[in-house]
Parts: structure tokens; sequence; C-alpha cells
């Protein structure tokens, strides 16, 4: 898929695209983040950009759409005032705001994780200590890609993975999540391209 081809087909109204990826970033890299979603912010005008407000690939994303239009930035963060210093977003969901308990989609998919299984039981319960936070963050990954009742579902994902050990992690849980649900997802070795492309 091209740039033009994206932008074609998921500028459209109630559009969510999921920006970010892996807080380990090479050096190299991390302008090209930047620059995506600067160039993603200016030549769109009505999706949405949503990101997990995480260090590393979310926030060199969201740096780059905030430089053009922060309007369009929507974070949903594990607790509530979860980097509340960094986050950038005009929109801000906090899993806090949200009746997980009555969200039976998200507490399954979330599941899907096998590790977590018995955290998010606990976390659910209302049993939250060091260990269970954990899985706020695995429920905030699900909900990013499929939504809540009252949160739109993505409409795809723009991914920065660990080529190395792709799909690892809460990036790779929210990749996995997505493609369960076909959502399409792409990562730097397509945009990358992208960015290459509007050079020329």
């Amino acid at each position: 898929m091209t740039l033009t081809q994206f932008i074609e087909r998921y500028d459209i109204e109630d559009s969510v695209v999921l920006l970010e990826g892996k807080r380990n970033v090479k050096e190299e890299d991390k302008e090209k983040l930047f620059a995506l979603g600067k160039l993603l912010a200016a030549r769109t005008v009505k999706m949405t950009f949503r990101s997990g407000n995480a260090s590393g690939a979310d926030k060199f994303f969201s740096d780059g759409v905030n430089s053009v239009d922060n309007k369009r930035l929507q974070v949903i963060t594990p607790y509530f005032g979860h980097r509340q210093v960094e986050n950038q977003a005009y929109d801000t969901i906090s899993l806090d705001d949200i009746d997980i308990v009555s969200e039976s989609e998200v507490l399954y998919q979330s599941k899907s994780n096998k590790k977590m299984g018995k955290l998010i039981d606990q976390f659910v319960s209302g049993d939250k200590n060091r260990n269970s936070i954990k899985a706020a963050y695995i429920l905030r990954d699900t909900i990013k890609a499929i939504g809540t009742d009252d949160i739109k579902a993505a409409s795809f994902g723009i991914f920065y993975d660990d080529l190395d050990k792709a799909l690892s992690g809460g990036t790779g849980h929210t990749m996995k999540i997505c493609q369960q649900n076909n959502i399409p997802i792409i990562d730097q070795r397509v945009w990358f391209g992208w960015l290459v492309d509007d050079e020329e």
C-alpha cells in the first residue's frame, strides 16, 4: 500500500489510525517516526490518531502529529495521570473511565495473552497491586485496537516493531489483536518507504 492509497482509503469520517510501537527506538529511526506523524497529520484532514502514551515510538509519532494538529491526537492510558507531563493529546481516555467489567469482549480478547489471564481477573476484581497493574496495560492495548461500547475501534494500525523479535510484548499484543479482528496493520518495512516517496 502506498501513502496515497492509504490516505484515499482512510482519511474519512470516524477513521481511527493507531500510531505506536516499541519503547526502544533506534537512534537513526527517531526522526523517521516524528516525520511520519507530521506527514500524516499534514496530508490528512479527518482521521484521528490514537496512541498509548508510552515512551519511545508512541512519543515520537505523537510529537510529529502535535507539530501539526494536536486536536486529532487521542491517547488511551492504563490509569489516570499516566505519564501526564508527556501527554500532549487533545483527547485522553483512561482505563479508570471505562467500566471494564461490562466490556466482555475486551476481557475475552485480552486473555488471549495467556500470561495475563490471572492478572486480568485479579485486576478486574479490584485487587490492584504491583503485579495486577500489568493487566491494565494489556487491557489498554486491547481497547486501543477493538474499542469499547463508547470508544471506536481502530480502522488501521501503523507500528514501529522490533523486527528481530516481531510481535512481542505489548506492541505485539496490540498487533495480534488487530490481526484477529481484521484491522489492517503495517510496520516500518512499509511506512519507511512512504517517507522516501514523499521526498520524491
